[in-house]
């Protein structure tokens, strides 16, 4: 089965505009408001504001990925050439997560449903 897109994150670079500009400008039901995570009500697909840092850009987005079976899904790309900068991994939030490069440079992560 195909991966599904789950969320795309915008790194901000102040929280409080990001968010007021979504919210009360483009008009999404906010979610979730935080200093460094605040999610908008946008259906299957989450729409999250991250904060900025040197690795991640004020204006880049990432986008996120969920498949039924991370590690069968890293095995398979990997035969198929695909890299990976960060393979299946326990991040502090408790999801393990992996990072694959795609064509254009970008590192989409991809996690289990």
């Amino acid at each position: 089965m195909a991966p599904k897109l789950k969320y795309i994150i915008e790194f901000v670079a102040n929280m409080d505009r990001a968010v007021k500009f979504y919210r009360d400008v483009v008009g999404l039901p906010l979610k979730f408001e935080s200093a460094g995570w605040s999610e908008f009500a946008t259906g299957e697909t989450s729409f999250a504001l991250h904060p900025a840092s040197e690795k991640n850009r004020a204006g880049t987005y990432d986008v996120g990925f969920t498949v039924k079976d991370l590690q069968q899904f890293y095995d398979e790309m990997q035969t198929k050439g695909v890299k990976f900068p960060m393979p299946p991994t326990k991040q502090d939030f408790g999801s393990t997560l992996a990072q694959f490069l795609d064509t254009e440079g970008a590192h989409p992560s991809v996690a289990t449903e």
